[in-house]
């Protein structure tokens, strides 16, 4: 019995030196209990590292400056600046839940993550990913506010009504991606474990499972629709109002209401576009996997990157804060650098 089991193990080791996917295989395909891990098997290639880094080190940089002038120039004080400033946050904790994992998964090649990890990662992607555009419907309602009612703008977005708006978009979030997430908790797991993506992916995860999964399926594309087109038929509606105003206004009023308006609308048409591109890539069968990830990653961390940039180019208030920020750092660091003279 000994001479077996030294046997035995002998020719495991061969396997695992001769053949690391062998042993791969055998620790993935777990069909003799429940999953309790799953191995992020997204895009390979080490090269892609640094551009992820730069990538996620701007996102940080850019969301967190806007974060930084609103919160300390009087001058930005505004509700459009308000939601500005959750909108940026929200975009710094969704990448945050992404990105630092899939720099982990290519640096140290240590692909796995737990199942409890992986659920909790798949929640705030989807939460964060709806609040983000539910932060974007609410920005379109001040906006159409502020243009459709000038007059009754500062008695309309009060300090109470624009803190209710905040936890309706974040609550929408939170809540509206509960069904598919808890529903996909409680499928079976029981091998493979292997999540094609560089993240665990709501419909990656869920295709792992041992059960029939057609009904969560039309129940998460159910709420996906339900919750992408409600949020851009409101954008819609509001713009239609704004569109109608504007045809009462003169030529310098518009071309003023149009710069005020341009950077919200290139942030909402970059985001709904990149979902339509995510769904039509998970709808084709035939569509190559390594596209349809590196789709879903752009998709990610496209509108988080692209928003700082937008509002500041376009943006002469903010431009200006942060003229007065780097004046108020300029200043500050002379005054420290001064030795008082000893009399």
């Amino acid at each position: 019995m000994a001479e077996r089991t030294a046997q035995t193990q002998t020719e495991l080791d061969d396997v695992d030196v001769t053949s690391g996917s062998a042993c791969l295989h055998i620790t993935t395909m777990n069909t003799s209990g429940p999953v309790e891990y799953f191995i992020l098997d997204g895009l390979k290639d080490r090269n892609v590292l640094p551009i992820f880094f730069t990538v996620y080190v701007s996102v940080l940089c850019g969301n967190s400056m806007i974060i930084y002038l609103v919160r300390t120039d009087p001058k930005l004080n505004t509700p459009m600046y308000f939601f500005l400033h959750n909108l940026s946050f929200s975009d710094i904790v969704y990448t945050s839940v992404t990105i630092p994992k899939m720099l982990s998964v290519i640096l140290t090649e240590v692909k796995t993550i737990s199942k409890t990890g992986c659920f909790l990662q798949m929640y705030f992607v989807l939460s964060f990913g709806l609040t983000g555009r539910a932060l974007l419907t609410v920005m379109a309602f001040d906006r159409y506010v502020a243009i459709c009612n000038p007059l009754r703008y500062t008695t309309i977005m009060t300090r109470r009504l624009c803190i209710l708006l905040i936890f309706a978009a974040w609550g929408f979030g939170s809540v509206m991606v509960l069904p598919s997430f808890i529903w996909a908790t409680l499928l079976p797991y029981c091998g493979p474990n292997i999540v094609r993506h560089m993240f665990c992916d709501h419909s990656s995860v869920v295709s792992l499972a041992c059960v029939d999964t057609t009904r969560n399926g039309i129940l998460s594309l159910t709420n996906a629709l339900i919750a992408l087109l409600s949020t851009f038929l409101f954008i819609l509606i509001s713009y239609v109002f704004i569109g109608k105003a504007m045809r009462k206004m003169s030529k310098s009023q518009q071309l003023k209401v149009a710069g005020t308006c341009v950077s919200h609308l290139t942030v909402v048409c970059i985001s709904y576009v990149s979902a339509f591109f995510v769904y039509i890539s998970y709808r084709v069968a035939k569509f190559d996997p390594d596209v349809r990830i590196v789709i879903a990653v752009l998709y990610s961390v496209l509108t988080p990157l692209l928003n700082p940039i937008i509002y500041s180019l376009r943006n002469k208030e903010l431009q200006n804060a942060m003229k007065r920020a780097f004046c108020r750092c300029t200043v500050a660091s002379k005054t420290s650098r001064t030795v008082p003279s000893v009399a």
